[in-house]
This record gives structure tokens, C-alpha cells and sequence, in this order.
């Protein structure tokens, strides 16, 4: 064989110029419009945030009504703030695949923030010592 069978263009050593790296700061993601379309026919529930990591992309919600904490994934949060522990929202619930037999908080708002900072989703999240 040649090298330049070594050196061909699907190499994994060669440089993608064209390729740009994602931001170590995780801002939002957008879910399919088929999964929001579908809670949208689900009454507004309000709730409180119970967690929130930005860098994992997830959190909970507490129900005012009762019941299991929801899961909420980043890319279903609205409005230009990252949640805290403590933030009153509004949500509809939307069933999570495969069985769809529990829901996840979709669609959701930050009614009522706490007194504490928030931090935008374009500002970085501060560096820990």
C-alpha cells in the first residue's frame, strides 16, 4: 500500500478548518418542536424550582399541586435567566418517551425570582476557586 492511503482525506488527524468547536459554556438548546407542540394541549401548572445545574443542562421542579419532582431539561426554560433553587414558574407537563408513563416540566417560566442574582444565559457562569 502507499501512504497516501494513510494520508487520505478521511485521516482523523486531519485538520476540519471548517469545524468550529461548541462553547464550554453551555447557554441553550432547542427541543423538537413535535415534544413542545404536544404539551401545549396541557393546562399551565405552577411550580418552584427545586435544582438547577447549567452545566449539566437539567434541573427539577417541585409541583405547587404535589406529587414526584418534574424533571426539566435546559432547553425547555424560557426567558433570559438561568433558574435558582427557590424561583416560582409556570410549566405544562409533557409525558417522556419510551412508555411516556412520567412527565417533564416543558415549556417553562420564572413567574417570581428569589432575591439572589441571577445570571443571564449569554453571561458565563463564574469561575469557582
Amino acid at each position: 500500500m502507499s501512504n497516501d492511503y494513510f494520508n487520505s482525506d478521511d485521516s482523523p488527524n486531519k485538520t476540519n478548518s471548517h469545524l468550529h468547536l461548541p462553547s464550554p459554556i453551555i447557554t441553550r438548546r432547542n427541543r423538537t418542536a413535535s415534544t413542545s407542540e404536544r404539551a401545549l394541549g396541557n393546562p399551565v401548572e405552577t411550580g418552584k424550582i427545586k435544582s438547577f445545574c447549567r452545566e449539566k443542562g437539567h434541573g427539577f421542579v417541585t409541583p405547587e399541586r404535589g406529587g414526584e419532582d418534574l424533571f426539566v431539561h435546559i432547553s425547555d426554560i424560557e426567558g433570559e435567566y438561568v433558574p435558582l433553587p427557590g424561583d416560582e414558574v409556570t410549566y405544562r407537563l409533557c409525558p417522556i418517551p419510551p412508555k411516556f408513563e412520567k412527565n417533564q416540566a416543558v415549556h417553562v417560566r420564572i413567574v417570581h425570582l428569589t432575591r439572589e442574582k441571577h445570571l443571564k444565559w449569554d453571561e458565563p457562569p463564574p469561575l469557582h476557586s
